[in-house]
């Protein structure tokens, strides 16, 4: 990457070049199933990706550097999404977000389903849920932009694969309006 590759920045330059980087994510979704309404919720007014400096829909991969995987990827669908990774420029970050892109969700016994995302690509952040809510996803792209803020780019571009953020999932998969007193769901 040029400069980047020959010899280390200076502190303050490194700070501002991270502080860009993290201000200035654009997303492609890779949306599957379900969890695709749920980005569609996230990207909206409401909860206003554009406040953490990420523009929520990139018209193709060659201009996002963010993948955000949400639903169920099936083995078919498998290469198809490697394509559209390495379709994109480095550095280059990829969200899981759901159940069904982690690990299969309630389809992990089908044989047509890919056990994870994490086996075709690199993922940085898991965001469990079946959906998980917007405010999960918020969530994953600040801890991914905490990431990016500490990170060196000469390392990024040397190592690709590492140390994947977990976040947990506190409390229920449903909104808290619907809870019951007693800890139960509501039918609806």
């Amino acid at each position: 990457m040029g400069v980047v590759d020959q010899f280390e920045l200076p502190k303050p330059v490194k700070y501002v070049f991270n502080w860009g980087r993290k201000y200035s994510l654009w997303c492609f979704n890779f949306g599957l199933a379900c969890c695709a309404i749920e980005f569609i919720a996230a990207s909206g007014s409401r909860h206003d990706f554009i406040r953490l400096g990420v523009i929520p829909f990139a018209h193709a991969p060659r201009q996002a550097d963010l993948l955000v995987v949400s639903g169920t990827l099936t083995d078919k669908m498998a290469p198809a999404l490697r394509r559209l990774y390495e379709e994109m420029p480095e550095p280059k970050y990829v969200i899981s977000f759901g159940s069904c892109a982690n690990c299969g969700g309630p389809y992990w016994d089908s044989y047509s389903v890919t056990k994870g995302v994490d086996q075709i690509l690199p993922v940085d952040v898991y965001v469990p849920g079946c959906p998980p809510r917007p405010e999960a996803l918020l969530d994953g792209i600040v801890a991914l932009q905490n990431r990016i803020q500490g990170e060196s780019l000469k390392d990024r571009m040397a190592q690709r694969r590492r140390e994947p953020i977990v976040l947990r999932h506190d409390g229920p998969d449903i909104a808290p309006e619907l809870q019951t007193t007693e800890g139960q769901e509501h039918r609806v």
